[in-house]
């Protein structure tokens, strides 16, 4: 199992203000590093541009991941049929495994996430982004409505990999860092 399943506390955190907050997101911040660049040997003039879709592409797919977790925490649904329409492989299996976890200790999500995702390196039908969520803004509650306790989230380093498969882009593996790692 990976490491970030055995820091639930972190997760559980980190899933609750995402869940929360991602719909509210800004727009993300586009790479303009020598991947977008043309003059690599094989590229055409058109590549470029090929290149800056998929990445928007990417990055909407895992903001939308967030946005169908937050739909799913609502009531820490595993099954909430949302979580699987941009995850799948290791990222589906752990926001299932926190929703789980959620449900397990009677608590739902509620508060502010801010995702900054940028891309950190591409090829054509992967890209890996990495996140710093402020999660600093997040309570959980049980599900009556009780405030669980007053410990703020924190800044999570999130990375993620998205694939294109069949013409759709998901977020296949992701992994998420404990409190103060960004």
């Amino acid at each position: 199992m990976r490491m970030a399943r055995h820091r639930t506390g972190a997760i559980l955190a980190l899933v609750g203000v995402a869940f929360s907050g991602a719909l509210l997101a800004g727009c993300s911040k586009a790479s303009s590093n020598a991947e977008s660049q043309s003059g690599r040997a094989g590229e055409t003039p058109d590549a470029p541009d090929a290149r800056a879709v998929e990445h928007r592409e990417a990055l909407a797919a895992y903001r939308a991941m967030w946005g169908d977790a937050v739909a799913a925490a609502a009531t820490s649904d595993a099954k909430h049929p949302k979580l699987h329409a941009h995850a799948s492989a290791g990222a589906l299996e752990l926001l299932r495994y926190m929703m789980r976890e959620n449900r397990k200790k009677g608590l739902v999500a509620k508060g502010r996430l801010h995702l900054d995702p940028v891309v950190e390196r591409s090829q054509a039908t992967k890209v890996v982004i990495r996140d710093c969520a402020d999660a600093t803004g997040w309570l959980r509650y049980t599900e009556g409505g009780e405030l669980e306790n007053d410990v703020p989230g924190g800044h999570h380093r999130v990375d993620a990999t998205v694939r294109q498969r069949s013409g759709m882009w998901r977020v296949e593996d992701l992994y998420l860092h404990e409190a103060g790692t960004c």
